[in-house]
C-alpha cells in the first residue's frame, strides 16, 4: 500500500509550493487507495505558532485535501524520539561529543584555512577517558567514513553522494535533549509506514543524513522524489510579491481552489497539452516520475486564465456560495442565477464579480466623469428622457428578452441606433460605461429601479 505524508513546519502560512508537494503527495496516494497523512514538525517549540498549524488544516479543508487520521504532532512524541537515541547509543552507533563551541570554532577556522570543508572530526567517535566537567554534551551518530550513499530518486534518477564530501558524524540530539530534525523526520517517516517521500528538492541535502538513520536503526528505506521548486518568472527563488503568499490569501483574493490546484499540478507536471483536469483526471494521470526534473516559473495570468474557465463552467449555487464566503449574499435575490450567468464571462476572480454585481444591484452614488464626458451631451439627455417616457408606460417588463424587445423598438420608432443609447443607459444603471450586457443589467435591476436610475441621473445633470 502506497503510503505518503505532508509535512509543514507551523512556523507561519501554508505558501503554495507546500501545497503543490501536498497536492503530488495526496493524488499518489489516492491513486494507489493508499494513505496520505499529515504530520506538524513542530520541535522548535520557540518558533511554533498553534495558530499556523490551525491554519494549515484550514488550508487543506479549502481545498479539499484531506488527510487520514489525525494529524501528528512530533512535539508530542520527544519520549520516543529519546528511546531512539539510547538504542543508538547501547549499540554503540551513537555516541555522547563533548567538544565545546570554542572547540568547534577553532577546528572550523583550521579547516578553513586549510580550505578544506568544515567539518567535525570525530574527535569524541571513539572517545573512553573521563567525561570533562562541566560540559552537556550532544549527541552525534556515527557516520560512514568512506564510499558513497546512492539511492534512485523517482524524479532525479540515481543519485551518488560521496560519504567525505557531504558527510560527518552530525547531531541527533542536542545538549538539552531535543532530537534533531534529520533524526526525527526519519524515525516518523519509518513508523508512520511511509513508501514513499515527495518533497521539494530543498530537502535533496537532507537525504543521506536520513539514509544514515534509517539504516543504524534498521528501517526500510522509502522511495523518495524530489521535486524542483517554483520559481519567479525571472528564474529566481519565489517570493510573496511574486505569489508565494498564504494559501488562504488565494481564497481572499477571488480563485477557486480547483483552480489553484489545477494550477499547482502544471507546475512541473503535464499530460499532452491538456491544461484543465478534474480532480478524477488528476488521479487518473498523475504519477510522480513524470514530474519535471527542472524548476518551474510561477504564471499569474496562467492562475487567472485557469480561474476564468472555473467561474463560466461551475454551477450557479456554487459560486453564489463562495461570493458570500466573501461577503455578497445574494442567495435570495429574485435574479441571482441571472447575475451569475452575467457576470462570469467578463470576471475572472470572485472578487471582480462581486465588485460587478456590487455595481449592478447598488444604485450609483456617482458617475465616471471620464464616461459622462464621453458619452452625455444634451442629445443623450433628450434620448434618454424620451425612452424613460416610453418606458414607463410599458407594464410587463421582467426578462432580459422583455427588455431587449423593447429597446429595439423604441431604437426603431426614433430611428436610432443602440450605439446612441448603450452607453447613456449603462452610466444611469451603474455609474459607468461598463457593464455586462445592458439587457440583462435591466433585467437585473428590475423596471422600478431602473426608472428610478434614470431619473437620477438626469435630474443630476439637468437640476
Amino acid at each position: 500500500m502506497t503510503v505518503t505524508r505532508f509535512a509543514p513546519s507551523p512556523t507561519g502560512y501554508l505558501h503554495i509550493g507546500g501545497l503543490r508537494t501536498a497536492l503530488y503527495s495526496y493524488l499518489w496516494a489516492r491513486k494507489n487507495s493508499g494513505k496520505f497523512l499529515l504530520r506538524i514538525e513542530d520541535t522548535d517549540l520557540k518558533r511554533n505558532s498553534a495558530e499556523a498549524a490551525q491554519k494549515i488544516e484550514e488550508a487543506f479543508a479549502w481545498c479539499g485535501l484531506k488527510h487520514d487520521g489525525e494529524p501528528i504532532y512530533q512535539s508530542q512524541r520527544f519520549d520516543l524520539y529519546k528511546q531512539y537515541v539510547q538504542q543508538l547509543l547501547d549499540e554503540g552507533k551513537a555516541y555522547y561529543c563533548y567538544a565545546t563551541k570554542e572547540e568547534l570554532d577553532e577546528m572550523r577556522a583550521a579547516q578553513q584555512a586549510k580550505k578544506e570543508r568544515p567539518r567535525y572530526d570525530g574527535r569524541y567517535r571513539d572517545f573512553c577517558g573521563e567525561p570533562p566537567s562541566g560540559v552537556d554534551p550532544v549527541v552525534r551518530i556515527k557516520a560512514p567514513t568512506e564510499g558513497t550513499i546512492s539511492f534512485v530518486d523517482g524524479i532525479k534518477g540515481e543519485l551518488s553522494f560521496n560519504v567525505q564530501d557531504m558527510l560527518d558524524d552530525f547531531i541527533i540530539a542536542r545538549s538539552d535533549g531535543t532530537p534533531t530534525y534529520n533524526f526525527v523526520v526519519a524515525i516518523d517517516d519509518a513508523l508512520m509506514g511511509l513508501t514513499d517521500v515527495i518533497r521539494g528538492d530543498d530537502h535533496l541535502s537532507n537525504t543521506p543524513k536520513q539514509i544514515v538513520v534509517y539504516e543504524a536503526l534498521g528501517f526500510e528505506i522509502p522511495k523518495f522524489y524530489h521535486v524542483p521548486m517554483i520559481l519567479n518568472p525571472q528564474g529566481k527563488k519565489l517570493s510573496k510579491r511574486d505569489g508565494a503568499t498564504d494559501v488562504m490569501e488565494y481564497k481572499q483574493m477571488g480563485y477557486f481552489p480547483e483552480a489553484l490546484l489545477n494550477f499547482l499540478i502544471r507546475l512541473g507536471w503535464s499530460h499532452g497539452d491538456q491544461e484543465l483536469f478534474s480532480m478524477d483526471e488528476m488521479l487518473e494521470y498523475f504519477d510522480p516520475k513524470d514530474i519535471n526534473s527542472s524548476a518551474s516559473a510561477y504564471n499569474a495570468e496562467k492562475l487567472l486564465w485557469i480561474n476564468a474557465q472555473y467561474m463560466k463552467s461551475l454551477p450557479a449555487d456554487r459560486i453564489l456560495n463562495d461570493l458570500q464566503a466573501l461577503g455578497l449574499d445574494i442567495a435570495s435575490h429574485p435574479k441571482r442565477e441571472l447575475i451569475v450567468d452575467a457576470l462570469r464571462e467578463r470576471a475572472k476572480t470572485l472578487v471582480e464579480m462581486k465588485e460587478m454585481a456590487e455595481k449592478i444591484i447598488e444604485k450609483p452614488t456617482a458617475y465616471d466623469e471620464k464616461a459622462v464626458k464621453k458619452f452625455l451631451d444634451e442629445s443623450a439627455f433628450e434620448i434618454l428622457a424620451n425612452y424613460l417616457q416610453e418606458l414607463k408606460a410599458q407594464d410587463a417588463l421582467e426578462k432580459s428578452e422583455d427588455f431587449e424587445t423593447f429597446t429595439k423598438a423604441f431604437l426603431e420608432k426614433h430611428d436610432l441606433k443602440l450605439k446612441h443609447l448603450a452607453q447613456p443607459l449603462r452610466i444611469a444603471m451603474v455609474g459607468s460605461a461598463v457593464s455586462p450586457s445592458i439587457y440583462d443589467t435591466m433585467a437585473i435591476i428590475g423596471k422600478e429601479a431602473f426608472v428610478e436610475r434614470i431619473e437620477a441621473l438626469l435630474a443630476y445633470f439637468q437640476s
